[in-house]
């Protein structure tokens, strides 16, 4: 009855939470607020670190007020990729965050391709030349934001992604840091040195001066004093690697898709870097002891944002709405979805292409528009996983979380369209929880393959569809991502 809590700080996309954790990993208590985004111009997508910072702050009180007992360590998961500009010295952002979904640098990405160096960039950091990543955010900033070059050289400004920006304020500028998964997202990071790559800092005009120091995923960040409670903030890790151990893939082998805003599968490779060659991602894993564990990783960018899309579309309440209204579908439509309204992600590396509909009849109407935005989530997933399967044969189950994977229905949806055995957990918070278990680890309540073990037990789904149907409605959907892709002069 005296164990510790534990703290999660779950900064997202669309939304900030904390949760508050019993040692066992069942949740004490949650607090939410949602976030807005804004979108300035075509492909911009910006958000408010002051807003980012002050949610953080009234959902960590929020949770605390539910805490009867020690809290034994924070831990923070945070959108990734997302930029962020400030001054060391007030401690205020400079400009609006560039948000991960963000292509304003598409035209930068292109001419360092059209110069040639994204091979050198791909053997150093094993990711692809693309504005989704954070270098060129920075360069952005610190070019077009009035006065921040100059002050950038005189040492008066800091840059990092969420995660460094919330430990920089909540350690009132004590502690400038990151850890590798995070580092790992940038395009500066030398994946198997370990460490920010100064001939990669120099390219793209970062000075690394400003960028954060790496730490380990599980370790000390400081403290906070929140609500009277000094809190040891003992780990920070971007939130896809998060839900990769709260999903307990922390061995060789272990396989898992969030479905958020966008949906991310991850595959757990151990020690091993898997340089992939069907346009998927290499990145850390976690780093743990000073040593670090690697993952290849397939994103893509709109999968919730699509259903949301396709309710207000059909001026829909939620998600649940969309669903109810896919479910009287004809079985036999044929409308597919392109969702690309930032761009495609992996394996396609399309900044330039934008969303479409196909296959529209007189008689398809909203119920095929709502199904189809649904299905485009489960045929995205199935492009990365056939991708993933190129590079590491015989993969196992897929396990699923966030906010799609909550809907049983879908969950077996997405195991008819792909093929793959799916396992869903009724507990849907697993970036939240594995960013509690990370902190647990950092603050020595036990070791890595110990919180694994905190997983939630999972229903099993397995393919129904026939595999002469898959096959069709896979072979329409690539027809559809044949119709988009490279239009535009993209990657």
């Amino acid at each position: 009855m005296n164990e510790p809590h534990l703290l999660a700080l779950d900064q997202g996309t669309t939304s900030t939470r904390a949760v508050l954790f019993e040692v066992d990993g069942r949740e004490r208590a949650t607090a939410s607020r949602p976030l807005a985004q804004s979108y300035p111009a075509d492909g911009w997508v910006e958000h408010d670190p002051e807003v980012i910072f002050t949610d953080s702050l009234a959902v960590l009180w929020e949770a605390l007020a539910r805490a009867d007992r020690t809290v034994a360590a924070l831990g923070v998961a945070n959108q990734r990729e997302t930029a962020v500009l400030w001054d060391r010295t007030t401690g205020r952002a400079v400009a609006p965050a560039i948000v991960w979904q963000d292509r304003r640098t598409g035209p930068a990405c292109n001419r360092y391709k059209g110069e040639g160096y994204e091979p050198e960039i791909r053997r150093k950091t094993g990711l692809w030349l693309d504005p989704y990543f954070s270098a060129t955010k920075w360069a952005w900033l610190l070019d077009r934001t009035e006065g921040a070059r100059a002050a950038a050289e005189a040492g008066r400004l800091l840059c990092g992604t969420v995660d460094s920006w919330l430990v920089w304020r909540l350690t009132e500028g004590r502690v400038h840091a990151t850890d590798a998964t995070n580092a790992s997202r940038t395009l500066l990071f030398d994946l198997e040195a370990g460490r920010w790559d100064p001939e990669l800092c120099r390219l793209f005009a970062v000075p690394e001066a400003l960028l954060p120091e790496v730490r380990d995923t599980a370790g000390d960040y400081g403290w906070t004093e929140l609500a009277g409670r000094r809190l040891a903030i003992r780990s920070v890790a971007g939130d896809q690697q998060a839900a990769l151990m709260g999903q307990g893939c922390v061995a060789p082998g272990g396989l898992k898709a969030t479905f958020g805003t966008g949906a991310f599968v991850l595959l757990h490779t151990g020690e091993r870097v898997v340089r992939s060659g069907a346009g998927l991602l290499t990145s850390a894993a976690a780093r743990v002891g000073g040593q670090t564990r690697f993952c290849v990783e397939g994103s893509v960018f709109n999968a919730g944002a699509a259903v949301q899309w396709a309710g207000e579309l059909l001026g829909l309440e939620g998600p649940a709405a969309v669903e109810r209204l896919a479910g009287g579908a004809r079985s036999d439509h044929a409308v597919m979805l392109l969702p690309a309204f930032t761009g495609l992600g992996a394996p396609w590396w399309d900044s330039e292409a934008r969303g479409a509909l196909f296959g529209l009849t007189r008689d398809s109407g909203p119920a095929e528009i709502a199904a189809a935005a649904i299905d485009s989530a489960a045929h995205q997933m199935g492009d990365l996983l056939e991708a993933m399967g190129r590079d590491v044969p015989e993969l196992g189950a897929l396990r699923i979380d966030g906010g799609m994977a909550a809907s049983r229905g879908f969950a077996q949806r997405l195991a008819d369209l792909t093929g793959f055995a799916v396992e869903r957990a009724d507990y849907q918070e697993a970036t939240a929880l594995g960013a509690a278990m990370f902190a647990g680890v950092g603050a020595g309540l036990w070791d890595v393959e110990a919180a694994a073990r905190l997983r939630p037990d999972a229903e099993r789904f397995e393919p129904r569809m026939a595999a002469e149907a898959r096959a069709d409605l896979r072979a329409r959907w690539l027809e559809a991502v044949g119709r988009v892709v490279g239009r535009t002069g993209g990657a």
